[in-house]
């Protein structure tokens, strides 16, 4: 009894007793369709895609902005990750980053003994042993007039 009075009350208004969201018209999708619920996204998908397997040159103009837009707008998977300003964050970080190291690694060089390897006198008694095992007889050390360094590599 009080639903026949609900059904003819709504009839004589025209307003309709359901809540569901009507699919919106091609032009709206750019701005509602991210709003909408997945249910609804998909209906619209459905419907574009019934859309698209018409004959394109009777496609109107709006309907093809919202399947391109439905296909490769910015929703879902395809939303930017990146936030304004995020730019100046990464830059920031890979300076301080590059700098730590750097700061670490002349910490490091500066705390080692130095080598014992690098001592002119040990360069020297590298060439003297050198000549004494004839290494590289032909251009190097043990060479008839060579003129170079050696191993000496500091002055």
């Amino acid at each position: 009894m009080f639903r026949q009075i609900a059904v003819r009350s709504a009839q004589l208004s025209g307003r309709r007793l359901q809540s569901t969201v009507a699919v919106p018209a091609a032009t709206q999708v750019e701005q509602t369709f991210i709003a909408l619920p997945k249910e609804e996204q998909k209906k619209v998908l459905t419907d574009l895609n019934e859309i698209m397997k018409q004959d394109w040159t009777k496609i109107s103009m709006e309907d093809k902005r919202a399947l391109y837009f439905v296909t490769y707008g910015p929703h879902n998977s395809r939303r930017p990750h990146v936030k304004p300003g995020d730019n100046m964050k990464v830059f920031l970080g890979v300076v301080a980053t590059v700098g730590l190291a750097w700061v670490l690694s002349s910490l490091a060089r500066s705390a080692a003994p130095k080598s014992r390897t690098l001592t002119r006198e040990w360069q020297e008694d590298s060439n003297r042993i050198a000549k004494e095992k004839n290494i590289n007889p032909i251009h190097g050390i043990s060479s008839e007039g060579y003129k170079g360094k050696g191993f000496i590599q500091s002055s």
